[in-house]
């Protein structure tokens, strides 16, 4: 399992309250630093974008770092997909699994999509969730099938491309950030993002078209309530 990093704002000039909610709005929304740096100033907060840019490095991470340890347990069926990306011109690709309820576990950037990444992508999947699932989704791709005999020969496969839509919803997110930042300078920065962003911005985003306004309000106000509590390193039940 990962690493438990201790959220520290020792050395930081402002409350977490500002880091957090700049945090927020940078992994919430399709801005640019610059444009957080804009905002806050209209509501009178003095900071660079370059401190934006730190913040949303150091903290994002340590964030989602906590909202993962906060997920519920996965569901026994997982889909994966995978779509490639840009970086600097060269072709990457972004390999991603949720669970049926559309949650994600995981993502992981490579450089190819062959058995050995395939393979890659499912041992970190299992040491990130703590579990095996009974079923696994995905596309035609050869390479899943090849790894998955390897990791888990015992889990069954399910391998059709009208089946794994709700895998390849979840890339539509991505494909928002990437332009809104013109693409990413290395694929190290390109995880280090996308692993955060894959945390945090779904936490914000319920299925509203199943929510009644005031259903939605609460579920939000909810979801609010918690992130503050994340910032400030307050507690809360694992599962709340």
């Amino acid at each position: 399992m990962e690493s438990v990093r201790v959220l520290s704002y020792r050395g930081f000039r402002y409350p977490p309250e500002i880091i957090s909610h700049c945090v927020w709005l940078y992994h919430r929304f399709p801005l640019s630093f610059r444009e957080v740096e804009e905002m806050m100033l209209e509501r009178g907060i003095v900071v660079s974008y370059e401190t934006v840019r730190q913040w949303a490095r150091k903290f994002g991470p340590l964030y989602a770092a906590t909202l993962r340890r906060r997920q519920l347990r996965p569901g026994d069926k997982w889909h994966l997909d995978e779509v490639f990306l840009k970086v600097n011109g060269e072709l990457k690709y972004v390999w991603r699994a949720v669970d049926a309820d559309g949650n994600v576990l995981d993502i992981l950037v490579t450089d190819r999509r062959d058995k050995a990444a395939a393979r890659r992508f499912f041992r970190k999947l299992l040491q990130g969730t703590g579990s095996v699932p009974r079923v696994v989704v995905t596309d035609k791709l050869r390479s899943y099938g090849a790894a998955l005999r390897e990791v888990m020969p015992s889990v069954e496969h399910r391998s059709h491309k009208g089946l794994n839509n709700r895998a390849e919803n979840t890339h539509q997110p991505t494909r928002q950030r990437e332009r809104a930042m013109k693409g990413f300078r290395s694929a190290g920065s390109a995880q280090r993002f996308l692993a955060a962003f894959s945390r945090i911005s779904p936490h914000f985003r319920p299925h509203r078209h199943r929510l009644s306004a005031p259903d939605y309000r609460a579920e939000m106000t909810d979801r609010f309530t918690t992130w503050r509590h994340i910032a400030t390193g307050a507690g809360l039940p694992a599962t709340a």
